[in-house]
């Protein structure tokens, strides 16, 4: 079985097209995707929970 998808925060910010400093204002928030962080400190996404981000913005806009 193949593992989802993990993206790294600048693939991240490239799809939503949106500085770090802004996602991390996003994040302050609690608006940004779910993101997990690795034992070495990096910051990942799963790809189903920036999906499930990206739905949730286009209800919140409708």
């Amino acid at each position: 079985m193949a593992r989802p998808k993990i993206l790294k925060l600048p693939e991240v910010l490239e799809e939503i097209a949106m500085s770090r400093a802004a996602f991390y204002r996003m994040r302050a928030r609690g608006e940004a995707p779910k993101l997990i962080r690795l034992s070495n400190g990096q910051i990942r996404c799963h790809r189903s929970d920036l999906d499930a981000w990206w739905e949730r913005q286009e209800i919140a806009a409708v």
